[in-house]
């Protein structure tokens, strides 16, 4: 694709050969741009020391992007593939590593959050305005979260109530006939603190395909969360967050309602021994209207999870328990409307100066597949301070939907489950290397990925039905950058992938192989001031790859002032150029369609 080799040519390598060329040079300063992460790995670990290929997008991040779908914070970084039915809330999915959506774990404040039919999370209803943090680990991780971390896993960090924060209230508009507002509210009282928050986004929409009628989109959110920290170093929390609105489609339109619940609370037994426990409960409703018909899905996921820290010297172990049930309330009569997943895990941390080592095994047994017995190996080494290099294996699996096992044949879409189908298996090589320096950092990752038992759909006495067959082998190479200094902030993400169906050598299904991005912001005084340039390679829309959606960069703007102490102003521009570009097809001849040129303008107090 000619525009993704310019923005690359004439943007992004320049960049890279500059820091690099002097990267021998560099001596061993601290890790400042090393943050810690807690997905990678049981428990807090800086990015490097968690082995694993991780990108964080941090508050700052999120707050100066103000994206108008969570998605759009993901879209272009290393090894995802973000695909949708057209802007403002309507279907998306994120595959990471060539792995399909409901391959991609997703957690909120570590509640895993998915529906149950279809697989994967509802991306398009997760309000961005109450994220504050969000952490990807690409690669595969069943041996740590169990059934569908194949890909990889996203987890987003809800606000956290802070000592010093009170509060904040803040409204926008823009075209199309967007209006938000949204507020909070944190306090403290000795060693609880608590925040409330909420936001109320509708509009009027864009056509999702060629000549469509306008289709609207209406979110109304809210979190409340609870801490405690005990003197003794425990720590007690309670986080509830619930969006619901409607999104229109083409033919018809969806009520829905996304809540999620979690209690948590850790104790730390004596020196070497902390315990926590978790219980929790995420509900996907979903009702639809079109001419012809009204059907409800509605998902409930309960999780009672036990874990365990033993510490000795450099060296930790972790060993719990997990029970998982997942439950569904539909007009459609689901030959099975409920399963149980047993579960017990470990995982082995260890650390010999400049060597670390990590070992993680998972069985799990489910009520509908039986029991999967998954692995994970990682070995790191140190030169100094800033250079590091590491190699992992690990095996994943990804659980078959409730509609690829139990949907009925009887029901008028031609399509019908096998309750005899197996989860689909991966094994996973992985070589990595990385610099953290003072003011900037790079990371590189090698990997490739074989799936076995890959579900793919076929014609079976007349109706669609998911089978076993198709083996898949992705291969990829992702490099990441970030620079921090003298109030510039940049970040660079270049991925090549090649996602291949071994039975037939095509490329797999609305994946691309090459995508780029490349943000850039400054500050001068209270101004801020940044773009983005988003590239993604060609793609197919069918397994024979006859269906071609081509490549397509896009050019996003930002402005932010903050004209008193308490009241600031941003303005952000996406698509600037209004590029047109689809990355799925409805129907022969008819694409889904994106957003053409958007702007939002909003107005924000801090108490």
């Amino acid at each position: 694709m000619n525009v993704f080799r310019l923005i690359t040519t004439t943007l992004v390598i320049p960049c890279l050969l500059s820091p690099l060329s002097i990267a021998v040079a560099q001596d061993s300063s601290p890790k400042q741009l090393d943050p810690v992460v807690v997905t990678g790995t049981y428990g807090p670990k800086t990015v490097g020391e968690s082995l694993s290929s991780i990108t964080v997008i941090d508050e700052e991040a999120i707050r100066s992007k103000a994206p108008a779908d969570f998605t759009e914070l993901l879209r272009g970084q290393p090894g995802i593939n973000v695909t949708g039915n057209g802007s403002f809330g309507k279907s998306t999915n994120v595959n990471i590593r060539g792995v399909q959506n409901a391959g991609t774990v997703f957690l909120l404040d570590g509640v895993k959050v998915h529906s149950a039919t279809g697989g994967g999370a509802p991306w398009q209803f997760i309000p961005t305005d109450l994220i504050q943090r969000v952490e990807v680990v690409r690669g595969s991780r069943s041996s740590l979260y169990g059934a569908d971390a194949m890909g990889g896993v996203v987890q987003a960090f809800t606000l956290d109530p802070k000592l010093g924060q009170r509060g904040w209230i803040e409204t926008g508009a823009g075209n199309f006939g967007t209006q938000k507002t949204s507020a909070g509210i944190s306090g403290t009282s000795g060693n609880t603190r608590f925040s409330l928050s909420g936001l109320h986004k509708e509009t009027d929409g864009t056509a999702i395909v060629e000549d469509g009628e306008n289709q609207a989109f209406r979110n109304t959110a809210g979190l409340g969360r609870i801490v405690h920290d005990f003197d003794n170093g425990g720590e007690a929390s309670v986080m509830l967050l619930q969006s619901q609105g409607n999104t229109e489609y083409e033919g018809g339109n969806t009520d829905y309602t996304i809540r999620t619940i979690g209690l948590g609370l850790t104790i730390p037994v004596n020196d070497y021994w902390r315990s926590g426990i978790q219980l929790s409960e995420s509900r996907d409703d979903e009702k639809s209207f079109s001419a012809t018909s009204t059907n409800n899905y509605n998902t409930r996921l309960r999780q009672a999870r036990w874990e365990n820290t033993f510490s000795y010297s450099n060296h930790e172990l972790v060993a719990g328990a997990e029970f998982q049930q997942d439950e569904i309330n539909s007009n459609i009569n689901f030959n099975e409307t409920s399963r149980t997943n047993k579960a017990v895990f470990s995982q082995l941390r260890m650390n010999f100066a400049d060597i670390d080592a990590q070992l993680s095994l998972r069985s799990d047994d489910n009520e509908a597949y039986g029991t999967k017995e998954t692995g994970g190996l990682a070995l790191g080494y140190s030169f100094d301070n800033s250079h590091r290099i590491r190699a992992s294996y690990g095996t994943a699996f990804r659980a078959p939907t409730f509609n690829n096992l139990y949907y009925p044949a009887s029901t008028p879409t031609s399509f019908r489950g096998n309750p005899d189908l197996k989860p689909e298996q991966s094994e996973t090589f992985e070589l990595g290397a990385s610099g953290n320096y003072e003011k900037w950092f790079w990371d590189l990752a090698v990997y490739q990925m074989d799936v076995e038992d890959l579900i793919i759909n076929e014609k079976i006495n007349g109706a669609s039905t998911p089978v076993n067959v198709n083996k898949a082998r992705i291969r990829g190479t992702e490099l990441a950058l970030g620079y921090e200094h003298n109030d510039w902030r940049t970040a660079i993400a270049l991925t090549y992938m090649d996602p291949e169906d071994r039975e037939t050598g095509k490329q797999l299904r609305r994946l691309t192989k090459q995508t780029a991005r490349f943000d850039l912001d400054k500050t001068i005084g209270n101004f801020v001031i940044g773009g983005s340039v988003i590239a993604e390679g060609d793609r197919y829309d069918d397994a024979a790859n006859k269906n071609k959606l081509s490549g397509f960069a896009t050019l996003d703007l930002r402005a932010g002032w903050k004209f008193t102490p308490n009241w600031s102003t941003r303005l952000t521009l996406a698509n600037v150029l209004d590029k047109e570009y689809s990355t799925a097809i409805k129907s022969k001849d008819l694409n889904y369609i994106a957003a053409g040129r958007t702007g939002m303008m909003t107005l924000r107090y801090d108490l």
